[in-house]
């Protein structure tokens, strides 16, 4: 019923939304009779800011059209590699007309990005993938609005995400040989599981696998956000935020989680924060800063944009995760998709190298929860294991602006450069070289000569 009553109110106020931002392009239009008012940049900024907070905002789209690769700049395509019920997997593929940029690129090594299904979309990590496109052959998980997702398709739980992560996985081995995987934040737990899961069975796994910020252990250091999920029963969850999709759209009927309610909690956490950053947007209008409004136009661009999850998958996150904590205990079971379950044991990984990446000031996974990794993996040798704590960075800043680029992406880039093994030479070809004939029986050549003569 809430989900109902805020479509409603959504489409109720989406006229209104409109109206505001055609009136101040009016106000502010120098062409427009009402700039000439005294008041036409106030209102101008007042409007357009009434705008941005009831406007519906949309998947945004990643946009990176080219990244520089050495001395070369490069163009970017994106499509879809997969596509599945609930996710697609993304591949950014880079061309280029230098022939040494070319061989330089088809060298490097092949990172699957895991990116969090925890109400934003993959797009939060736009300066994340543009970063590792310099030196690495990229692919990210786009998970789909759930509530876009019609019934028939079932259901999607957290052993789906994890199957859906082995299978990715997979192809880039089958096509590449092998691939480092890069989890940031919520996967954290569902990669680690999934290259467990192929290591207790004998299957090859990725060369690398880097853990930032995530819960892999959520009783360390517990954030406001670990604590309403230990807090509250798993029962209070099912019964008050989980919701049934409006008729208006593909999904309808389907159980979810919605991202409305998922955004909601995340201003809650920081409401000051959130005014003061609306209210300097406002002055900067009033200014003409174009630079600022639009930096404030591009985060709330990313930030308001949620999506649904699936019912099964939020519910198991907050089970698995954050009440049971079955992967730190070793009770975790994973059904795989012909219906067997198996245990996932982290210390079954023996060949790919660990790095584990937090932020000092982390508000949403506390300090020592990804750090937790490393107890868990105890087949890696420690000297391929390696943390690395962000001095001053928050979550965001561990995969997203100057912290990440200047200081944890260093790390990250040497970390997958030093386990990524060297192209096997190719074995230069032969000149093919007649076998000797073999010598022949003394006996034979007799008969042989009998035959001729004969003849």
């Amino acid at each position: 019923m809430l989900y109902q009553i805020y479509e409603t109110q959504r489409a109720f106020i989406e006229p209104f939304a409109g109206f505001a931002q055609v009136a101040s392009k009016a106000y502010s239009s120098p062409g427009s009779v009402w700039s000439s008012s005294p008041l036409s940049q106030r209102m101008a900024a007042g409007l357009d800011l009434v705008y941005r907070l009831s406007k519906d905002y949309e998947k945004p789209e990643f946009g990176i059209n080219a990244v520089s690769v050495g001395d070369s700049e490069v163009a970017i395509q994106q499509r879809v590699e997969i596509a599945r019920p609930f996710c697609d997997l993304i591949r950014f593929k880079r061309f280029s007309d230098d022939p040494d940029t070319l061989e330089d690129m088809k060298s490097q090594p092949t990172v699957l990005i895991v990116a969090p299904l925890s109400g934003h979309y993959a797009t939060l990590l736009r300066d994340t993938v543009k970063t590792m496109l310099q030196d690495h052959k990229v692919y990210i998980t786009d998970w789909k609005n759930a509530r876009l997702v019609p019934l028939s398709e079932g259901n999607f739980s957290l052993d789906d995400y994890v199957n859906y992560v082995q299978d990715f996985i997979r192809h880039l081995q089958g096509k590449y040989g092998n691939c480092h995987v890069m989890s940031v934040c919520q996967p954290t737990v569902p990669v680690l599981a999934a290259v467990s899961l192929m290591a207790s069975r004998g299957e090859p796994t990725p060369w690398t696998m880097t853990m930032m910020g995530g819960p892999i252990d959520a009783r360390k250091s517990p954030t406001a956000v670990n604590n309403l999920a230990m807090n509250k029963s798993y029962g209070w969850f099912e019964n008050n935020v989980i919701y049934r999709v409006p008729d208006s759209f593909p999904g309808a009927g389907r159980r979810v989680y919605p991202g409305f309610l998922q955004h909601s909690g995340f201003v809650a956490m920081n409401p000051d924060r959130h005014a003061r950053s609306h209210f300097d947007y406002f002055k900067d209008l009033m200014k003409g800063d174009d630079a600022s409004t639009e930096a404030h136009r591009k985060f709330y661009d990313e930030y308001n944009a949620v999506l649904d999850m699936d019912a099964p998958y939020y519910l198991d996150t907050i089970r698995v995760v954050f009440q049971d904590f079955n992967l730190v205990n070793g009770t975790w079971d994973v059904k795989s998709p012909s219906g067997v379950s198996e245990r996932v044991r982290p210390q079954d990984i023996r060949t790919t190298a660990l790095l584990s990446v937090e932020g000092e000031l982390d508000d949403i996974s506390g300090s020592g929860q990804t750090e937790a990794v490393h107890a868990l993996c105890t087949g890696v040798n420690p000297r391929n294991q390696r943390h690395f704590e962000a001095k001053g960075a928050g979550h965001y800043g561990i995969f997203s602006g100057r912290r990440w680029r200047d200081m944890v992406y260093p790390q990250v880039h040497s970390f997958i450069a030093a386990h990524t093994p060297a192209p096997k030479a190719a074995v230069p070809a032969t000149k093919a070289v007649a076998a000797p004939a073999a010598p022949v029986a003394p006996a034979a050549k007799k008969k042989a000569a009998a035959k001729r003569a004969a003849r």
